[in-house]
């Protein structure tokens, strides 16, 4: 079983910089690892994604702004965001999906990022 615990979270005002990190408790180098943010009232939305190799992937949302990084060796995932928005404003999640079988999925238990205008 592996434990996801994020943190960075806060409120910050429109145009500020936020970095969230997520600690994994064990070797992640076996899984892809993304943020996942959900807003009251609406669904829950990749924000980015990163490989083990590096290769990244971003809604639509984060592109340009957010920047996802990874450290393999401290089992730790990233994510800077940049000009952050009111529409921002979501609870964060960490994610984890390993890549071979067994198909294995983890959440952590979120943060809450806050932008206010």
């Amino acid at each position: 079983q592996v434990q996801l615990v994020e943190s960075g979270g806060g409120l910050v005002q429109a145009g500020g910089s936020l970095r969230l990190t997520c600690a994994a408790s064990g070797s992640m180098s076996s899984f892809i690892m993304a943020w996942y943010r959900q807003a009251p009232g609406k669904q829950r939305e990749l924000v980015a994604s990163v490989t083990s190799g590096g290769r990244t992937d971003y809604g639509e949302s984060a592109e340009g702004r957010f920047a996802v990084s990874r450290d393999n060796a401290k089992n730790a995932l990233a994510l800077q965001m940049d000009g952050l928005k009111p529409e921002d404003t979501a609870t964060y999640y960490c994610h984890a999906r390993r890549v071979v079988t067994p198909i294995l999925r983890y959440w952590g238990q979120g943060t809450q990022v806050t932008v206010s205008s």
